[in-house]
Order: C-alpha cells, then structure tokens, then sequence
C-alpha cells in the first residue's frame, strides 16, 4: 500500500515562496507523481507532474515559477513555488500512479494514490 504525506503548506503574502513536500511509503518505483490542487467552488487541477526518468510537466499558469522535484533517495516529492500570486490560493495534493502513461495525459486528474492536502493560501 502507497502512502503519501504532505506537509509544508501556509499562508505568505504575494510574491513569497513555499516549498510542498510529499513523503511517500510502499512500493513506488516507476510511478507518476503529481501535485495537484482544488480551490473553493472550482475544479481540481493539475499542476504539475513527475514522469520515471524524471520527466517533468507543468501547467501554463505556473510554469517559471513553480518547480517539481523528486528525491530518490528520500522517496520525497516537492514542489517549489516562487513568486506566489493570490490565485495559487487552494488546497494542494500530492497524488501518484503507478500507470506512467498518465504523466503525460494532461487530461487525467484520478490519479490512484492521494495524500491528505496542505493548505497553501496567497495574500495580496
């Protein structure tokens, strides 16, 4: 069984940076990892993503400014976020895969695997 664990998430003002950490246990090798997020009244989105060979993916609107990491040793998934914009507000999860096909379906937001969420939270 894959277990994940996020932690790291606060409140900053705009501009400010935090960095996610997602702790996993159990088998893992080859997966996709993700980060996901879901703010009030919206959609779950896909931010980014962490294919085998550490390919990496991120969507448009954080692109530059955040960053997906995986430490191998550790088993720790990451997510460095900069220059925090009050719309980067929402609840973030980590999420993994064992199917490596859906890194790189940006469609596909029911990953198998989920951590509890971190609440990251933006002001202006």
């Amino acid at each position: 069984e894959v277990q994940l664990v996020e932690s790291g998430g606060g409140s900053v003002q705009a501009g400010g940076s935090l960095r996610l950490s997602c702790a996993a246990s159990g088998e893992t090798i080859g997966m996709c990892w993700g980060w996901f997020r879901q703010a009030p009244g919206k959609e779950r989105e896909r931010v980014a993503t962490f294919a085998p060979g550490a390919v990496t993916r991120h969507v448009d609107s954080v692109r530059g400014r955040f960053t997906i990491s995986k430490d191998t040793a550790t088993n720790t998934l990451y997510l460095q976020m900069n220059s925090l914009k009050p719309e980067d507000t929402a609840m973030y999860y980590c999420a993994a895969d064992r199917r490596t096909w859906v890194c790189y379906d940006v469609a596909v937001r029911t990953f198998t695997y989920w951590g509890q969420g971190t609440q990251v939270t933006v002001s202006s």
